[in-house]
């Protein structure tokens, strides 16, 4: 099929090898990948913060860009919460209401993509270390996606997967950690701890934007962490 890969601002300025390795993966597998020529925000910093026609404005570009998609596939689970769970809410009694509703019904988050819509587990990727996962807020609340993200490290040879005792929040919440630096960098912290209590040597996630928020505070207290996307994970040999 033809594959619209949607790419989130912080991915396509910050970790651009993020969306490089799921074009890898897909064209892999067989399909086309297309990306939209000028890629806009989701509008879900404005969105998140009470300024919903600010949101409306921004997220308009992106369903008119969508709109003729066979199938759109989000690097980012909080993205993904906002163009499949959210648009419907935020276009409801405007013209765009119906095609805001189909996109989101077009829409996958990238390892749900693989395994509940292609049936694919096994990618032949070879990772050899020890890790533990974070799920997302919006990715496990919103888009009730555990398993998939699970199978697919399964799937990869040498691959240790040590989970954390909880799955808490990692403080970034976008515009939450400009807004609550401090209670931000705490909620992180524990995260950070709990994630070295597995002694595993990653923090793999399906979200860049928690990442980075963790690769910072990894950083600033010096420990023997790494971060690093899934996707990355499952295009490695």
């Amino acid at each position: 099929m033809t594959v619209t890969l949607f790419i989130p601002c912080f991915v396509d300025l910050l970790y651009p090898q993020v969306g490089m390795a799921m074009v890898r993966i897909l064209e892999r597998l067989g399909h086309r990948v297309v990306c939209p020529d000028s890629p806009a925000c989701c509008g879900q910093p404005a969105f998140n913060t009470g300024y919903w026609d600010e949101s409306r404005a921004v997220a308009a570009k992106v369903v008119e860009q969508l709109k003729s998609a066979e199938v759109v596939v989000i690097a980012s689970g909080s993205c993904g919460a906002m163009m499949k769970v959210f648009y419907p809410d935020l276009f409801a009694g405007t013209p765009l209401e119906a095609t805001a509703r189909g996109v989101a019904s077009r829409c996958f988050e990238f390892s749900q993509f693989l395994v509940d819509r292609l049936g694919v587990t096994d990618l032949g990727a070879r990772f050899p270390h020890k890790v533990t996962y974070h799920d997302g807020c919006h990715s496990l609340r919103e888009m009730h996606i555990h398993a998939a993200p699970r199978k697919l490290m399964a799937g990869v040879r040498d691959l240790e997967l040590i989970e954390m005792k909880q799955p808490v929040c990692c403080g970034f919440g976008g515009t939450f950690s400009a807004k609550f630096p401090m209670i931000s960098t705490a909620m992180g912290e524990v995260k950070c701890d709990a994630a070295l209590e597995t002694k595993a040597e990653y923090i793999v996630s399906s979200d860049s934007s928690c990442l980075m928020h963790l690769q910072g505070l990894i950083d600033r207290r010096k420990l023997p962490l790494k971060t690093i996307h899934l996707a990355e994970i499952l295009a490695a040999s």
